[in-house]
């Protein structure tokens, strides 16, 4: 195991004060490689997994790979990971949700404001925010490739507006997905949220790996550049954490609430982050 249990716990503590952290290894740059061109071939495919943007033929995200591709499904059975996932949410997980966000180059859109955790709560029946996002890049992130932006310490005020939110439910899914977000956070709150807690942008090289909070504030901007970025996101739920009786298609939501079984795969290894 790469993490020791001192490791681990400095991760949990930063987790628990900002929202997000981000160990000191990353995904091996052949394992990568593997990942990005198994994710490059189901992009290409005609599945309901394909989302695409308001153009309909540039890829946006595929999600729920995990549950019909091999090397996916290896991903997320991964040691470190999920020993990261069972430390930060303090018990047994399961994949609640798998997905790859696409912004293709010089024309992927943004992502608005917003916290996964309404999404989760409002149309899913999450109880509680007991999951977390493992984020992994699947490309080089830099500021103008898109990257996430989020505002740490902005998960521990529940879902902003939610007066708003609530008054959103029931839209189709395809609208949770989209450039045109079911449940936003306004610029002006982010504003004021950024002013008082500050804002980081999740960038570095290809393998890196955040681990995020359902209800941090985080969006990302248009790429305008000429290198595409892939973002790569686990989502690890607590397993007496899931929704009871979800119905968004699965998917978006896994209904095997069976606590993942870790183990390793010779076409997937860490390194130092430093490596």
């Amino acid at each position: 195991m790469m993490f020791s249990p001192t490791d681990l716990a400095a991760l949990r503590s930063r987790y628990e004060e900002q929202g997000w952290c981000s160990p000191a290894a990353r995904l091996s740059a052949a394992s990568v490689s593997a990942v990005r061109e198994r994710i490059d071939e189901l992009c290409a495919s005609a599945r309901p997994e394909v989302v695409h943007e308001d153009d309909g033929a540039t890829v946006r995200a595929v999600h729920g790979c995990h549950a019909f591709d091999d090397l996916c499904a290896a991903l997320v059975r991964t040691p470190e990971l999920v020993r990261l996932a069972e430390t930060l949410v303090g018990g047994e997980v399961y994949v609640y949700q798998f997905k790859v966000n696409l912004k293709q180059a010089e024309e992927g859109a943004a992502w608005p404001w917003h916290q996964d955790f309404s999404f989760w709560h409002l149309e899913d029946g999450m109880p509680r925010p007991a999951a977390v996002n493992i984020a992994i890049s699947l490309d080089d992130v830099h500021d103008r490739n898109g990257p996430l932006l989020i505002v740490p310490g902005s998960h521990d005020d529940g879902i902003y507006d939610l007066p708003r939110a609530e008054a959103q439910r029931g839209k189709h899914w395809r609208e949770h997905v989209s450039t045109t977000l079911t449940y936003t956070v306004s610029d002006e709150r982010a504003a004021e949220l950024m002013a008082a807690k500050g804002g980081l942008r999740m960038t570095g090289p290809a393998g890196t790996i955040n681990a995020f909070h359902p209800s941090i504030l985080h969006s990302s901007s248009n790429n305008d550049s000429p290198d595409r970025r892939a973002l790569l996101l686990i989502t690890y739920n607590r397993v007496d954490n899931a929704p009871a009786a979800p119905t968004r298609p699965e998917f978006l939501v896994s209904r095997d609430t069976t606590p993942i079984t870790a183990g390793p795969d010779d076409r997937l290894t860490l390194v130092a982050a430093s490596a």
